[in-house]
């Protein structure tokens, strides 16, 4: 019988990661001090910022990290050494990690993660970590966008049957971290405590003889959570006139009809017609939710169009982030046994920021976000001016703004410093810090660029190493 991937978590990697693991242990450099730190390098969707998430998944993934006895007699049959695989028996992550908090809106080139300890065991969780935090990121990204653009409307995720296969799950924790209200994915529900929601299929309505019989069947047996799908034959012509119909017998017994769905069709004009037919039959209560390849922009249509639409059903291009497949994050090596390193590019703007470092995050009086300073980790937040990572010459002032760390222990030696928020708790930050981002990185065309500068320290200390690599 074939185990779930998930059991063997050991192996959920990139076989470089093994080998060079391997390496690390024969040399004798396992346990060598060193910093890797997490970052992206571009914002997705053509947008202004980021939503960071998928903390919480990694923390547990590293916790339970462990090598079982069928990996190690699989890693066996690859060629690995017999002294490494004891090694793996018992290894544990016993790291330290620094992070921003899961919720945090942050910006490219910024130290999100920073892992601490030894050489190995920081080499080793690389893939883990990338591949848990690109895609919630993304996710919670595609989920912020579509929730600000529908204001307080309703917004449920029903991107599990179109999603990544286990990704899913991943993706609908995401997705009511960036904002939206409801999942479909009952799993989910379950296990992160994400407010389940659903209606009917079109096959409900089609197994019955008529159309009115399968209304009038699901309105007795869910009076008090009927929502009605309306687009199976004609939405004005049958499915409006028989939901009302419906709606009226369940006024009869004390009970009120939730709503209608319209899954096809023009979605302005279908719901702007449904609105008048339910009004002028004394059911303005009834509200009017779509679904159908829904997303930020085309919800924006609609709301511009006057489409009098109370909630969104949004499923693939949510939990797929259709138009924007990955996020670019990288886990990059900054310091080993104390000394800061670089990796030095053709490409200045791929030249890595060294050392071990802290973020920043300065505030207008008013709170709102005003810029973010990437400094050394041991120095004070600059008071004056913070330099363009790339544009040495450009310059940002912060004289007489408020700054505040953002990267915070989470890990030490391997143990939970303080427990994990609720995932309710991280969704209503993840909305107090949206509301702090000024609007003009928010618009979806050509979002004005966040200032993000280096401190004059960090400034000094890559051009020096620079110089060095290259001899100059």
């Amino acid at each position: 019988m074939k185990r779930n991937f998930l059991e063997h978590l050991g192996l959920y990697t990139d076989l470089y990661e093994l080998t060079m693991a391997q390496g690390y242990f024969v040399s004798g450099r396992a346990d060598q001090p060193a910093v890797f730190e997490y970052f992206f390098r571009t914002n997705p969707f053509n947008g202004g910022y980021v939503i960071f998430a998928g903390l919480s998944d990694l923390i547990e993934v590293l916790q339970e990290l462990r090598f079982r006895a069928e990996d190690l007699d699989y890693l066996r049959r690859q060629g690995f050494r017999d002294d490494f695989l004891e090694y793996l028996h018992t290894f544990r992550f016993r790291g330290t990690l620094w992070s921003v908090r899961e919720g945090e809106i942050v910006f490219p080139r910024e130290p999100i993660v920073r892992v601490e300890g030894g050489l190995l065991e920081t080499q080793l969780i690389e893939t883990l970590l990338l591949n848990i935090v690109n895609f919630a990121s993304l996710i919670a990204t595609k989920a912020m966008r579509i929730r600000w653009v529908a204001g307080e409307r309703f917004v449920a995720d029903f991107g599990l049957r179109r999603a990544h296969g286990w990704g899913g799950m991943l993706a609908s924790k995401a997705a009511y971290i960036g904002g939206v209200d409801a999942t479909s994915n009952v799993a989910a529900g379950m296990l992160y405590g994400i407010p389940i929601t659903g209606t009917q299929a079109h096959s409900w309505i089609q197994s019955f003889s008529d159309e009115w019989e399968a209304f009038h069947t699901f309105a007795q047996l869910y009076p008090d959570r009927c929502v009605l799908l309306v687009d199976t034959y004609h939405t004005l012509e049958s499915g409006l006139p028989n939901a009302i119909r419906v709606a009226r017998e369940l006024e009869a017994h004390g009970h009120r009809l939730l709503g209608i769905r319209i899954d096809s069709g023009d979605l302005a004009a279908l719901s702007k017609r449904a609105r008048q037919l339910l009004d002028e039959a004394g059911l303005s209560y009834v509200r009017i939710f779509t679904s159908n390849q829904l997303d930020e922009y085309v919800i924006r249509s609609l709301l511009e169009q006057g489409a009098p639409i109370d909630g969104f059903g949004v499923g693939t291009r949510l939990v797929t982030a259709y138009d924007c497949p990955a996020l670019d994050g990288v886990y990059k090596l900054v310091e080993v046994d104390g000394r800061p390193t670089l990796k030095v590019s053709d490409d200045f703007t791929k030249i890595l920021l060294p050392g071990r470092k802290q973020l920043f995050r300065y505030y207008h009086a008013d709170g709102t976000f005003a810029a973010d300073g990437i400094t050394l980790a041991d120095e004070a937040p600059p008071v004056r001016e913070l330099f363009h990572p790339f544009f040495p010459l450009q310059r940002i002032s912060v004289e007489g703004l408020t700054p505040e760390p953002l990267l915070q222990p989470v890990l030490q030696h391997g143990e939970l410093q303080q427990p994990l928020p609720p995932l309710t708790e991280v969704r209503t930050y993840a909305r107090r810090r949206f509301t702090q981002l000024p609007d003009v990185h928010k618009r979806f065309e050509n979002p004005h660029i966040y200032p993000v500068g280096i401190s004059p320290r960090l400034l000094e200390l890559r051009d020096r190493l620079v110089r060095t690599a290259l001899r100059l």
